[in-house]
C-alpha cells in the first residue's frame, strides 16, 4: 500500500519523503493558500523534492477551463497528476487530458457508480471521502470495498483506489484490508501509525545493556529482568539468580551450554 502525504508544508513534506515511509503528495489550492506562496511554485518546489505523481487541483468548474488549466499545471513536471472533481465536466476533462497521457486524480468520489465512470473515463486514481461518509451516519470504508469489487470484476479498468479523507489509524488499517491501492493521510496520521503504547511502555523498560563477558559463549547482564523480553528469542536460555548482595543478575547463554545444579561453573556444550 502506498501513502500520500496530503500537505504543501514543505518541510514536512521533505521529513516524510527522508523516511521512505510517504511515497506522493498531493495538495490543493486552499492548502497552498494557507502557505502563502505561489500555487505554481510550490508544486514545482513538491515534483523537485518527491519521484511519485504529486496531484495538483484544478479551480474551473467546467470541462473547457478543468482542461486548460491540466495543461498548464501538467507542464510544471513531468510528474504532475491533475486532479479533478467527479462531475461530468470533470469526467469530460479526465478523458480528454488522460488520453493526452496525463495522470489525473478524480476526487470528490463518494458512490461505487462514480468510481466506475472514473475509471471508465482514463482516470489514474479514484479518491472516495471515507471520512466525510462516516460524517453523514454512513460507513466510508463500505465504499473502499464495493469499489475494489467492482474493479477486480473488470481487469481493463487500471484505476487505482486511494483512500481519501482518512481521519485515524483505524481508516488506514481498513482501507489495506479491503483492497485500497493507496491512502491520502494528513502528517499527523502519518505520525501516529508507528505509536503504540506498549512500545513506549518497552522502551521504558528495557534493561541496560550492562554485560559482562565471561567467555567466548557466556555473558553476564545485571539489572532488572523485564519478562516481556524473554521471548525475543527462543535460543537463549535465562537462569535468574541471586548474588551476594541480594540485587537480581541474570547469566544469558545460547541453548547448547549447560549448568550443574548445585554448581557454580558454567559449561559450554
Amino acid at each position: 500500500m502506498k501513502f500520500f502525504i496530503d500537505s504543501a508544508d514543505i518541510e514536512a513534506i521533505t521529513e516524510f519523503t527522508k523516511s521512505g515511509m510517504v511515497d506522493v503528495v498531493t495538495t490543493n489550492p486552499s492548502i497552498i493558500a494557507k502557505s502563502g506562496r505561489d500555487f505554481k511554485d510550490v508544486i514545482k518546489e513538491i515534483c523537485s523534492i518527491m519521484s511519485g505523481p504529486v496531484s495538483a487541483e484544478v479551480t474551473a468548474t467546467n470541462a473547457e477551463g478543468m482542461i486548460e488549466e491540466g495543461l498548464v499545471l501538467s507542464k510544471i513536471a513531468k510528474n504532475v497528476a491533475i486532479k479533478v472533481p467527479l462531475t461530468w465536466a470533470g469526467l469530460e476533462a479526465c478523458k480528454a487530458l488522460s488520453d493526452k497521457k496525463i495522470m489525473i486524480n478524480v476526487t470528490l468520489c463518494f458512490s461505487a457508480t462514480q468510481a466506475l465512470l472514473a475509471a471508465k473515463a482514463g482516470a489514474t486514481f479514484i479518491s472516495p471521502f471515507i471520512g466525510r461518509l462516516d460524517d453523514i451516519g454512513e460507513d466510508g470504508m463500505d465504499l473502499i470495498r464495493d469499489i475494489k469489487t467492482i474493479y477486480d470484476n473488470y481487469p481493463m479498468l487500471k484505476t487505482e483506489i486511494l483512500a481519501a479523507s482518512v481521519r485515524n489509524i483505524e481508516h488506514v488499517k481498513k482501507a489495506a484490508l479491503y483492497g485500497a491501492d493507496i491512502a491520502t493521510l494528513p502528517p499527523q496520521v502519518v505520525s501516529e501509525l508507528a505509536n503504540h503504547p506498549l512500545t513506549d511502555k518497552g522502551l521504558k523498560a528495557t534493561l541496560p545493556r550492562s554485560f559482562i563477558q565471561i567467555s567466548s559463549r557466556i555473558f553476564v547482564f545485571t539489572g532488572a529482568l523485564n519478562p516481556d523480553l524473554l521471548r525475543v528469542s527462543d535460543r537463549i536460555l535465562i537462569l535468574s539468580l541471586l548474588n551476594p548482595f541480594g540485587s537480581p543478575s541474570v547469566i544469558l547463554l545460547p541453548l547448547e551450554c549447560s549448568i550443574t545444579p548445585g554448581s557454580t561453573s558454567l559449561a559450554a556444550g
